[in-house]
């Protein structure tokens, strides 16, 4: 009996010592696997680029959307030694180029032009989006930011924001402003100024920012928050009232923030940004984000780009940004009872 328990000891002690073993084995191989992976990205890195880049624009050619990423590609082509090239893939409210980027290489050697439209919006307004702002993409830089401007038409008896929340309460529903259509930015802008100066304005969606302009300069519609207003307002076909942004714009430090001017807590700003798919290695996120800040920071694209915000970004602060307005919009989409286009 003696003896039987002690082989069955000996048993059980040979047991841990083949387990200890086994586990330091493959302890050794994983931290073999781990170095040696570092190395593989680490001269990846190094060789990092030696064939062209392409920057895929969700934009149509001669927009902020399309200039913007091809003033990028300029600079970053002289900074890399390689050709940027710039791909326009527009259609479906930039679905399809974002999923296009989605699903490329995650080598680096593809980027995106995301906007708070596609990162942030769209997941809110768009059924059965086919990409994942977050899980799909590797932030790499914030690259721009604007305001959107309220505008009304002269006729609007008011000089300042709060003249136009009293107007609105008095006239519940009488009020109208215009948008770029169901789901677009200045869309959700009014519908976020409603929520939080405690308004009902009647809302007069068109097939694009532009029409909606033009039907506010010509008294059809009361007012709009949109991206342009300035050049309109010098000419006298508006008034600007305020603007859109937490911060006075540098563009026009003289207009208040919405926030100054009597509603507490706005904020909407279009902002757009580059991207990589996600599982792109943080050493060619770091490098192309550190790139992309000293080209936005040349004297000549502030200069080019003198109507907007140049503001890049480490890959955190974009990635905070884009977490930070996903729930925002979404709660305007839910509080205003937009359908899901």
């Amino acid at each position: 009996m003696m003896r039987r328990l002690v082989n069955i000891k000996l048993i059980m002690l040979k047991n841990q010592i083949v387990s200890v073993f086994f586990q330091l084995g493959v302890a050794r191989i994983a931290r073999s696997f781990a170095l040696a992976l570092l190395f593989a990205c680490a001269v990846y890195a190094q060789t990092f680029p030696n064939r062209p880049l392409k920057i895929i624009s969700p934009y149509s050619p001669g927009g902020l959307g399309d200039t913007v990423p091809r003033g990028v590609a300029m600079g970053l082509a002289d900074a890399l030694g390689q050709p940027v090239i710039v791909e326009n893939r527009p259609g479906a409210s930039q679905v399809i180029g974002m999923q296009a980027a989605a699903k490329s290489a995650p080598d680096g050697y593809t980027l995106v032009f995301g906007s708070v439209t596609s990162l942030a919006i769209n997941p809110a307004v768009t059924k059965d989006l086919p990409y994942d702002p977050v899980k799909d993409f590797a932030p790499v830089s914030l690259c721009m930011t604007t305001p959107l401007f309220l505008v009304i038409h002269p006729s609007v008896p008011v000089k300042t924001v709060r003249d136009l929340i009293a107007l609105a309460k008095l006239q519940p529903g009488r009020l109208s402003f215009a948008s770029g259509g169901n789901g677009s930015s200045n869309h959700l802008a009014g519908e976020l100024f409603k929520l939080l100066a405690g308004v009902d304005l009647l809302h007069v969606p068109y097939k694009g920012a532009g029409p909606a302009m033009v039907d506010v300069m010509a008294g059809h519609v009361d007012l709009m928050l949109g991206g342009a207003g300035l050049a309109e307002a010098r000419a006298g076909r508006v008034k600007v009232l305020a603007v859109s942004s937490a911060q006075r714009s540098s563009v026009a430090p003289e207009l208040p923030t919405l926030q100054e001017a009597g509603v507490p807590g706005y904020e909407a700003t279009i902002w757009f940004g580059l991207l990589a798919p996600a599982a792109t290695p943080a050493t060619i996120v770091t490098r192309l984000s550190q790139e992309i800040g000293r080209v936005l920071n040349q004297k000549t694209m502030r200069e080019r780009f003198n109507t907007v915000d140049l503001t890049p970004t480490s890959p955190e602060g974009f990635a905070d940004l884009i977490r930070r307005e996903i729930p925002k919009w979404r709660k305007v989409v839910t509080t205003a009872k937009i359908p899901a286009l």
